[in-house]
């Protein structure tokens, strides 16, 4: 977790270190591109190799008293490469001045291309003749920050998107169409379970689609290259290199062709996939009608057809196509311009058939800011032609775009909460209940766990506050009486805490019983929001006299206090937090059944899709939903969410400006 806090300014940091060297020297952004991501990989696929090695060696077989050697085996089932010791960043971030480090990193490279087949001519080379010496030196030491020693894969992933997504902005790569925010991929595996069989994207990218579906196989404890096989399309050659490194640093492998896939099916998987899923570009306006009319991939016939010949917009050119892979259990899942789901003309009658076939499952409205690169919304559309009976003639329409959190100025996205209660209504909407009333108490288990570690932040508190206290001259009866009271309430708050999770563990796990711990816990949850108030009271009372009495000793002090208050403060608020996941879940579908929900979702039948122009889009039918009263408004919160888009703003001012000057000094003004 405190990574995940740090994790934008060491993104922004490396962003920044490395930014500077390219403008440093002779390079554009495309020639800067591959050498710098390629080290990238290196970086992320050693994090990798770290983590899983020592698991690795305590499992290996010896013999006689010698273990055996390490292979690249023990490495892919953990989803890691094997990485031979001149293949390892720290081998390399080790070269001296005087070393040929162009040539070590192309060794580098190399050594792994030995080892997977699949990566011969993929990774840069040599590209990296043309960087000088002391300017691969420094991206190597950049990389080698401190604050990545303990970073996580995960961590590292975020720090490669980033770097796609950055060089994407600076028009490095083909608009960002590599590039899908990894929550909307996430929402798109949970929701289809790409858990065996072939997987295609024919729109590929970068790989995330597969990234994301070999974690989803990993979590259900088995090996992804023994279950199920990924295949992918692209046209872009640099976006293919992309893609095969994204899939080989997790220890995976993909069949990834070069295609345009509007005239192309290279894996010829027309009815034959288990599962779809893809972000293809949206809105495209120029592919060639004469080519494609006969294509067996249209079942429902060529959308609407221009003047000159052309598709008039290709978004149901994918989506026949990607309908048309499916085998006879098939699922897909997809992102697709909001206008596609209420276009008119020839595509609404593509629509209508697809809606007739009753593979169309559910359709999710995303609202906008969720991608890097662009700020439009968009849905997610998902098929499935092996639909409960019950359900062929019904769509889940699921309007998220009220489900989101604030990043940045820029960027939206949902947080790992709010992306399973959003795949928990699918649950429902398949009759999984289990699973529903399962993630239901582990937010109430979560609530309870924090409550313990609440108590321990708590009397840290208490003991820190007490010892300030002591050091000062003098204390008013305010004072004193607001300590006397948090020492008493924190006493309590500790009894009441143990007597609940001692009553919560006897309940029953079904709905019933469910509902009975959420009012056995939410009283203390209640509680832990009063007690955030107590503290920050007392603080500021402490904080008070100690500046009266303008001793300097006590600065650092309070400075210590303040941390401990800040940690207090932060773990009381996880009470609260995942009780309201459970309240979140439990409100809405008080039954752990699907229900209609006020403008979050509905399920509509045919008839009310025919009698709406078949459209698809979810705020259609599920309505506005009601205003809530805010009853956690943080105002401090909210002060440094301003505060952050003000610092945006005026970043964005100084680019402005400098560009606007180095305009001016070009023309000579």
């Amino acid at each position: 977790m405190a990574q995940l806090e740090n994790i934008e300014a060491i993104e922004k940091r490396l962003w920044g270190s490395a930014d500077n060297l390219r403008a440093n020297s002779n390079y554009a952004s495309n020639e800067y591109f591959m050498p710098v991501m390629g080290l990238i990989f290196l970086r992320h696929a050693y994090s990798r190799f770290l983590m899983v090695k020592p698991e690795i060696e305590a499992s290996l077989p010896s013999r006689g008293g010698v273990t055996r050697p390490l292979t690249k085996e023990d490495f892919s089932s953990k989803g890691a490469i094997f990485l031979q010791e001149k293949a390892q960043f720290d081998y390399l971030v080790n070269l001296t001045e005087g070393d040929d480090r162009a040539q070590a990193i192309i060794d580098a490279m190399e050594a792994i291309e030995e080892d997977y087949e699949t990566l011969k001519g993929v990774l840069p080379k040599s590209e990296y003749q043309e960087l000088d010496n002391d300017v691969l030196g420094n991206l190597l030491r950049t990389f080698n920050d401190p604050a990545l020693k303990k970073a996580t894969g995960d961590i590292f992933g975020r720090i490669y998107e980033y770097f796609l997504t950055q060089f994407a902005n600076q028009s490095a790569h083909d608009g960002g169409e590599f590039f899908t925010p990894v929550s909307l991929v996430q929402m798109i595996v949970n929701f289809i379970e790409p858990d065996h069989g072939s997987v295609i994207d024919p729109a590929c990218g970068s790989g995330g689609m597969f990234v994301q579906s070999a974690h989803f196989i990993e979590k259900m404890h088995k090996n992804p290259q023994d279950v199920a096989t990924f295949y992918g399309a692209e046209k872009n050659p640099t976006t293919i290199r992309l893609a095969k490194m994204n899939l080989a640093v997790h220890g995976l492998e993909g069949k990834i062709q070069k295609a345009i896939s509007y005239y192309e099916d290279p894996h010829d998987f027309l009815g034959k996939a288990n599962f779809v899923m893809a972000n293809p570009p949206f809105n495209v306006d120029d592919v060639d009608a004469e080519k494609i009319k006969n294509d067996p991939r249209l079942p429902f016939g060529l959308p609407g057809v221009n003047k000159k010949g052309s598709v008039s917009n290709g978004n149901y050119l994918w989506i026949s196509y990607f309908y048309s892979y499916l085998n006879a259990e098939g699922r897909a899942g997809f992102v697709m311009s909001s206008q596609a789901s209420s276009a008119g003309g020839q595509e609404a009658e593509v629509r209508r058939k697809l809606v007739e076939s009753g593979h169309v499952g559910a359709m999710v409205a995303i609202r906008s800011n969720f991608f890097y690169t662009r700020t439009v919304p968009c849905e997610l559309w998902f098929f499935n032609k092996n639909k409960a009976e019950q359900m062929k003639d019904k769509v889940l329409m699921l309007d998220a775009r009220n489900v989101y959190t604030k990043v940045t100025r820029k960027i939206y996205d949902f947080s790992s909460e709010q992306l399973a209660n959003l795949t928990s209504i699918v649950w429902l909407y398949r009759g999984q209940s289990e699973r529903f009333l399962e993630l239901v108490e582990s937010y109430q288990r979560r609530s309870l766990d924090e409550t313990d570690n609440s108590v321990s932040a708590l009397d840290k508190f208490i003991a820190d506050i007490d010892g300030v206290i002591g050091k000062l001259k003098e204390v008013d009866g305010e004072t004193t009486s607001a300590f006397k009271t948090l020492c008493d309430d924190v006493k309590s708050f500790a009894y009441n805490s143990e007597k609940i999770a001692e009553k919560w563990e006897v309940l029953p796990s079904d709905n019933n019983g469910l509902h009975k711990a959420s009012d056995l816990i939410e009283p203390q949850a209640e509680t832990s929001r009063d007690l955030i108030k107590q503290i920050d009271q007392l603080y500021k009372f402490v904080e008070k006299q100690a500046k009266e009495t303008g001793e300097k000793g006590l600065n650092r002090a309070i400075k210590e206090l303040d941390e401990q208050r800040k940690e207090a403060v932060e773990q009381l608020k996880l009470i609260r937090y995942f009780f309201k996941q459970a309240h979140w879940l439990q409100e809405r579908f008080p039954d752990a059944e699907l229900a209609d929900v006020e403008g979050l979702v509905k399920l509509v039948d045919i008839e009310e899709i025919k009698a709406n122009d078949w459209s698809l889009t979810p705020g259609r039918y599920v309505g506005v939903a009601p205003e809530e009263e805010d009853e956690d408004f943080d105002f401090e919160e909210t002060l440094r969410d301003i505060h952050i888009e003000l610092k945006g703003l005026n970043e964005e001012a100084a680019m402005l400006a400098a560009q606007i000057q180095k305009n001016f000094e070009e023309l000579g003004i």
